[in-house]
């Protein structure tokens, strides 16, 4: 079966990261595959210059170590393996994506651009770049909610279309509901609005979500159209979810590109953590990413 992928941070082990990692590999049944890595000397990462490398291999050895200890205390008999990798680390979890079932990395400081943008950042790049779903732990998900809910923006497009189908699939492993949300961006005039494009939008929200009730009969699937900003709507009933879930675009252009405004914007506003979900392999992307 395919891994679930953790990224230990040696600096600073994110636990809710780990335990949303390892409660995700419990419910797959299948491995949890811990990873840290050690960037080269000569790469420019604020830690690296902080300290030398040797004493930072030193650090994610402990951190792989206490991580694993952890996971074993609280998961009896989950399987886990190690791997300690010299490396850029968003490029060494990239790296090791093909074929996992998702990865998991936690997000230090979510109220500040610079830690989810700056060059040592892990989140946008392993989001952007990944060749399976991103799970970005920026802030806690709401467990105490029942039932508890799943949110996935949707607009229509093939992006979306792949993160209904892993939203879906993901509430029925936890004995969720979902919610999938089509925002409207508010015209300029209040008439523009009409009744006539918001049934459009429902009829193209009810055509990405077909199916879903048919493969996944034991999920409450709710659909919501909405005005507003995508960012501002989803960050909204983040605040009562588990995980938002977002497709991504192709693997080609730059990382913000890639990743799409709504999916960059998530990262760093959302009350919860994000999913990215990238296209399947068999096609590329059209019209714009959630």
């Amino acid at each position: 079966m395919s891994d679930v992928l953790a990224g230990i941070d040696p600096r600073d082990l994110s636990v809710p990261a780990l335990v949303w990692a390892a409660d995700e590999a419990v419910r797959r049944g299948t491995r949890l595959r811990l990873v840290s890595a050690v960037p080269p000397a000569h790469d420019r990462f604020p830690y690296a210059a902080a300290a030398p490398r040797s004493s930072l291999r030193i650090r994610a050895e402990s951190a792989l170590a206490n991580a694993e200890d952890l996971v074993r205390e609280l998961y009896d008999g989950l399987w886990t393996a190690t791997e300690l990798v010299d490396g850029a680390p968003a490029t060494v979890l990239r790296d090791r994506t093909r074929g996992a079932a998702l990865a998991v990395v936690g997000s230090r400081g979510p109220g500040r651009a610079a830690e989810v943008f700056h060059e040592g950042s892990v989140a946008v790049p392993l989001a952007a770049r990944a060749d399976c779903p991103v799970v970005v732990i920026r802030a806690p998900e709401h467990a105490s909610v029942h039932p508890p809910l799943i949110v996935a923006g949707v607009d229509g497009s093939r992006d979306c279309r792949a993160a209904v189908a892993f939203a879906v699939a993901e509430a029925s492993l936890r004995g969720a509901r979902l919610m999938t949300v089509w925002v409207w961006p508010s015209p300029l005039l209040p008439h523009a609005a009409g009744t006539e494009g918001l049934e459009e939008r429902r009829r193209l929200l009810a055509e990405s979500v077909a199916g879903c009730a048919e493969r996944y009969p034991d999920v409450d699937v709710e659909q919501a159209v909405v005005h507003g900003h995508p960012v501002e709507a989803l960050t909204r009933v983040s605040h009562g979810a588990l995980a938002v879930v977002v497709g991504r675009r192709g693997s080609g252009g730059y990382t913000g590109m890639r990743l799409g405004s709504t999916a960059h914007g998530l990262l760093h506003h959302a009350a919860c953590p994000v999913i990215t979900v990238p296209l399947p392999e068999t096609g590329g992307t059209d019209g714009a990413s959630s």
